[in-house]
């Protein structure tokens, strides 16, 4: 199927037919080029860049999209020391969080499977400090529309419970405070 000349903007398409799902909706933001998943509600449970779902879509091998998140994930910026297996150590900054993993920034991502050690710390708990393994599962070689910098999705490959549960909540918590309407 070839969908040609189509332009969107945000569209709103409500899941009815796949049982698992319905009432989950699926919203499309051109902007972002990603697509969102909320519930019936509008809560974000999460979301997909259009480059991962193309690359699933085109992929040869069923372990290439392992990765799809379980949990859902929130923009925010937190500063994080990597450590790879190599030795190589350095610090960036996440472009959005999650209870699965990371968005790591950096010009020049590691490449896909790559394993670190991570070590942040959360706004509300500024002096404590984060631990987790993780490795590369997708990577953004280059920004896309000047507003998505480059860097790699890390998945949790090591966290402990209390600290993955911590992420959860902030992120719904996050979610919530972004998607309450404003006065």
């Amino acid at each position: 199927m070839s969908v040609i000349g189509v332009y969107l903007t945000n569209m709103k398409f409500t899941v009815t037919s796949t049982v698992d799902h319905q009432g989950k909706n699926l919203v499309i933001d051109q902007d972002l080029e990603t697509i969102i998943v909320q519930d019936a509600s509008g809560n974000v449970l999460g979301d997909m860049p259009w480059g991962a779902i193309i690359e699933r879509v085109i992929a040869d091998d069923d372990d290439t999209f392992e990765h799809c998140r379980a949990h859902p994930r929130a923009t925010l910026a937190v500063k994080v020391r990597c450590s790879t297996l190599d030795g190589q150590e350095f610090e960036s900054l996440t472009g959005g969080i999650g209870g699965g993993g990371l968005f790591i920034e950096s010009s020049t991502p590691l490449a896909l499977g790559s394993e670190m050690s991570l070590e942040f710390a959360l706004p509300d708990r500024p002096m404590e400090k984060l631990k987790a393994k993780a490795k590369v599962v997708w990577v953004r070689n280059k920004p896309e529309r000047y507003l998505l910098f480059p860097g790699m999705g890390v998945q949790f490959v090591e966290i402990d419970k209390d600290t993955q549960g911590h992420l959860v909540d902030l992120v719904e918590a996050l979610n919530r405070s972004r998607n309450r309407p404003r006065s």
